[in-house]
């Protein structure tokens, strides 16, 4: 049985792109990022490929490449893969760093944001749904279905960055008993980063349940992937009684580096789900609706 659901302390990071020369020197921005947070979480999360700004040192461009980036990426994130791990150990802390491109026992690569306790032990949620630049351009392949996690706060769903965008994705986290969603984002526009803060809003709204979504912000002309960033990190809760009116319980200031902290207690959405205005996770359609028919006029 999963355990009882405590209040989970959040902290989200919008991240700043920059250039570090090794895994080693990004190694140790991570750390130095878990240490301006430590005490203040439980929970940290960094936002998708947030590591990829390593990509253009390792594969040594004299300018952006998609591709020669894309293969040093995956060539190395086993060894990237395992800085993760020993920062969560050493802050004894739970961590979803971020998402990395690795490749699958299918010989593919896919997006996969890795679960990080503070043991070292670490678990995944690939990415389902790719951006066109993602599967059109990068190469990068679609994930395998949505999973969800146990932790000391009950069970948790990620769904990244696109994924956000799709209304089954997180209604299949919540059905497994996930009432936290994390969606780690990068995002080049403030269209692409507002669809990924609506949908988290909406999803919020229609599972009641938390969500939270933490963005790359800055500038990288050196890098491929990560040429624009864009956003703000933010929690989201249904939009009812004992919450605020537009359901934004904590933001950030737009594309400024930083923590985001916020505390989520079980007990308040629980609450809201039984005697709020609606029942948005109860009345969920038990089933898919029978094709629409045309209206008969009369």
């Amino acid at each position: 049985m999963p355990p009882e659901p405590r209040q989970l302390r959040l902290g989200l990071l919008q991240y700043p792109v920059e250039r570090p020369g090794s895994i080693e020197a990004w190694a140790a921005k991570l750390d130095r990022w878990i240490t301006e947070a430590a005490g203040r979480a439980d929970l940290l999360v960094l936002p998708e490929y947030a590591c990829v700004e390593l990509g253009a040192a390792l594969a040594a461009s004299i300018g952006p490449d998609e591709a020669a980036e894309l293969r040093a990426m995956v060539a190395a994130a086993e060894e990237i893969l395992a800085a993760m791990c020993a920062a969560a150990r050493r802050h004894s802390i739970w961590l979803l760093p971020g998402t990395l491109p690795m490749r699958s026992p299918m010989g593919r690569v896919v997006n996969r944001a890795p679960l990080i306790a503070p043991d070292g032990r670490a678990a995944f949620q690939e990415k389902r749904m790719m951006t066109r630049f993602e599967s059109e351009r990068w190469g990068v392949t679609r994930g395998v279905d949505p999973a969800v996690f146990d932790t000391p706060w009950g069970r948790l769903g990620i769904s990244i960055c696109y994924d956000v965008e799709f209304p089954k994705h997180v209604r299949a986290q919540v059905e497994q008993g996930a009432w936290v969603i994390l969606a780690p984002s990068c995002t080049d526009t403030m269209r692409g980063f507002n669809r990924v803060q609506f949908a988290a809003r909406a999803r919020a709204l229609e599972n009641q349940c938390y969500a939270a979504i933490a963005p790359t912000v800055g500038e990288a002309p050196w890098s491929a992937a990560l040429d624009v960033n864009r956003g703000f990190a933010a929690v989201f809760g249904p939009v009812d009684h004992g919450f605020p009116e537009d359901g934004m319980l904590a933001r950030g200031p737009l594309d400024a580096p930083g923590w985001v902290f916020c505390t989520l207690d079980p007990g308040r959405m629980a609450a809201v789900r039984e005697h709020g205005a609606v029942r948005n996770h109860r009345d969920w359609p038990a089933g898919p609706f029978p094709p629409p028919r045309p209206a008969a006029f009369s």
